[in-house]
């Protein structure tokens, strides 16, 4: 199936509907909007991925041929996803910007990383909703830390 994406910001309303107060593990930091791989699923939603200099995890996609992953762990963080209906969430007013070979490394992988974000969001669907629950050790290591559990209500889980 051949899936659309771009690259967005996510915008003011977003962190105002979403505070850090009340959603930490979302990504907030003062005066910096984070740029995000914006993937149509094909289910009434948008995933949100964001570009992150610095992951720690297997969670994610990892640059290796940037000059930015040279120096740190960066990538895109499937645990920081963002699921939005409303588009007003997403900051078109202005450009999101990547370092270019990290942006060109991003669509030469486009197919791995979009495989990879549903299968980790449908994963975490099917336990949630107990079709193909996971050994808990094994869910607490790919979800612990995810924000998936802010969108239940957009991803249809019973939970």
């Amino acid at each position: 199936m051949d899936y659309t994406s771009q690259v967005y910001l996510l915008s003011h309303n977003f962190y105002q509907d979403y505070p850090a107060s009340k959603y930490p593990e979302l990504l907030h930091k003062e005066g910096r909007p984070y740029t995000c791989l914006l993937i149509d699923s094909h289910e009434g939603y948008f995933i949100c991925v964001p570009f992150r200099s610095n992951i720690n995890h297997n969670n994610s996609f990892l640059f290796v041929n940037t000059a930015r992953s040279k120096k740190s762990h960066s990538g895109l963080d499937y645990s920081k996803i963002a699921i939005i209906c409303n588009m007003d969430y997403i900051d078109s007013t202005k450009a999101a910007v990547t370092d270019n070979d990290e942006y060109v490394e991003m669509e030469t992988n486009l197919q791995k990383i979009t495989e990879e974000v549903l299968l980790y969001v449908n994963n975490y669907i099917n336990h949630i909703n107990g079709t193909k629950p996971l050994h808990p050790r094994e869910f607490n290591r790919r979800y612990n830390y995810s924000t998936l559990r802010y969108f239940h209500n957009i991803l249809g889980c019973e939970k």
